[in-house]
């Protein structure tokens, strides 16, 4: 497995439990909450930044000219023409969707304790967050899977 994937699914995946904390944090806000609820996205924001990096860069050296061709070529080629195809449009959504929320935490404050509407937002948004980010694992595992099944069946 090359680093950078290695780098990008933990990132990404540990994003996606700073913005599941960030939800919990808001069902029952107080003054303390609120406070880590914002650290904690401000750090699930640097989380999905690295993620969509380390991600795109491993895209665009590696995954398109080694990985893209053989999946194609194997057993299961829609690995590629529809997981990859979807996971690189939605991915791009993810920093913007938790960058959203944080600003959320970093505008509303304290008052989120009596604003419903806002607070609601804020947890809706987190919870958009955390299901994209682990739909993004799943299809991540369908991508290597169809690589692998290419490899195995060259071997075989």
């Amino acid at each position: 497995m090359h680093p950078l994937i290695g780098l990008h699914a933990t990132a990404g995946e540990f994003g996606a439990l700073a913005f599941l904390w960030v939800a919990i944090e808001l069902l029952n806000p107080t003054e303390s909450r609120i406070r880590r609820a914002t650290i904690v996205a401000g750090v699930g924001v640097i989380l999905f930044l690295i993620s969509w990096v380390a991600g795109g860069y491993y895209y665009l050296t590696d995954y398109q000219a080694i990985v893209k061709p053989v999946i194609k070529t194997g057993p299961l080629p829609w690995a590629h023409s529809v997981i990859t195809e979807t996971k690189e449009h939605v991915f791009l959504t993810i920093p913007f969707l938790a960058i959203t929320a944080w600003s959320i935490l970093r505008s509303y404050g304290s008052a989120l304790i009596t604003d419903r509407g806002a607070r609601t937002s804020a947890i809706l948004i987190s919870g958009l967050v955390v299901l994209t980010a682990f739909a993004m694992a799943g299809m991540g595992f369908l991508i290597s899977s169809g690589f692998r099944s290419a490899l195995e069946s060259k071997i075989l």
